[in-house]
């Protein structure tokens, strides 16, 4: 039996994992698996955990308010150092470009163990864009023994940085595995959520909003604010809905500035479930989000990407979605060509590219060959 410990903080992160974490459950005779949080979003973390019916078998609680990335790194790394100790481990997967997947990768290579890459490959090849996780998934790069790339293109960029090939495996993404766990009740108990619990009207008009990431904050910030309220005030008749991230730097600015419109819901962040029946039933997205790039695709719904890069380009080629960044004026213009427009006449036509479902199967064999 082999020791497996899959290190996440985050909800994107779990979301991801969920379906390999529960895919590996199925041998209980050949893998004991080690589910460790390090919270980094501790709150999110957990409540996205209990949908899957997982629990953590060791919290780190590394987060402290306004840390720098300088001293959560430290505090992860240490904290990761002593669970190694602590426990035989023979394989360490982690998924992603957050601090906890380079703090987990690092971890397993000072203790010389195989370190496994969910979602490996994707890149923007500027530093700066994404900050800091461009850096965070190429450095993970360097130290992992498979990298589970999601697409064709992410084969490709693993391979110009000299990765050897047979390391290397296109699996899809395992977010798309993770939407077919929605069971129709989950979806009956989601609708309730909003139209009873919160009183929003779930109709072809919705329109859902992320805005969260550290490249963001400042004026940035200010210029999507200001473009979704120019939006609200011109269609009145469309439901703006917003799970408003925690950050202060957004959540402040969010609620001083928008609160007042009567069709804008400023939501506490969602359980995973309540924001894929958004997903499902939205007329437009905007998100900066990395996640919901992928899992809009197979709900056929547009979505504007509210950044100057995006390591996701599969999407952009296939017509799934477009980056207008932090721009007010391409938000608006792109906008109004699907809000003024009736929601059938601009759902997708293109197929989702970034997987279809079986890519925790797959990640599973592949693991299962590895140790054979």
């Amino acid at each position: 039996m082999k020791n497996i410990i899959f290190i996440f903080g985050t909800r994107p992160e779990i979301i991801k994992l969920a379906p390999v974490i529960l895919e590996l459950k199925k041998y209980p005779q050949d893998y004991n698996v080690i589910i460790c949080n390090t919270e980094q979003q501790k709150e999110l973390s957990n409540q996205t955990l209990a949908y899957f019916g997982l629990k953590a078998d060791i919290n780190l609680d590394c987060m402290r308010e306004n840390q720098s990335l300088s001293s959560v790194q430290a505090r992860i790394l240490t904290s990761l150092d002593k669970v190694f100790q602590e426990n035989s481990i023979d394989a360490t997967i982690v998924q992603g470009d957050t601090m906890t997947v380079l703090c987990g990768a690092l971890t397993s290579f000072y203790h010389k163990i195989p370190v496994f890459h969910v979602e490996a490959g994707l890149r923007s090849y500027d530093i700066y864009e994404p900050f800091p996780e461009e850096v965070m998934r190429q450095m993970t790069s360097r130290v992992a023994q498979l990298h589970f790339a999601p697409t064709e293109v992410n084969k490709k960029a693993l391979l110009k940085e000299d990765i050897s090939e047979n390391k290397i495996y296109v699996v899809g993404n395992t977010v798309i595995d993770a939407l077919f766990c929605l069971s129709d009740e989950v979806i009956e108990n989601s609708r309730k959520f909003f139209e009873e619990t919160n009183n929003i009207k779930i109709d072809d008009k919705l329109v859902l909003i992320t805005a969260h990431r550290r490249e963001n904050h400042g004026e940035r910030i200010d210029r999507i604010i200001e473009a979704i309220s120019y939006l609200a005030k011109k269609y009145e008749n469309h439901t703006f809905v917003i799970p408003v991230h925690p950050n202060p730097n957004v959540k402040n600015k969010i609620h001083e500035r928008l609160g007042h419109f009567s069709n804008i819901h400023l939501l506490t962040p969602l359980d995973y479930p309540y924001l894929v029946y958004l997903m499902k039933n939205a007329k437009l997205i905007l998100t900066d989000s990395g996640g919901i790039q992928e899992e809009a695709p197979s709900f056929a719904c547009p979505t504007l990407v509210m950044r100057y890069e995006t390591e996701r380009k599969e999407g952009i080629d296939a017509g799934v979605s477009k980056l207008v960044g932090a721009d007010y004026d391409k938000i608006l213009a792109e906008s109004e060509k699907i809000l003024s427009s009736t929601k059938e006449n601009t759902r997708l036509k293109a197929q989702n590219p970034y997987g279809d479902g079986t890519a925790s199967k797959q990640i599973e064999n592949i693991i299962r060959k590895f140790f054979a």
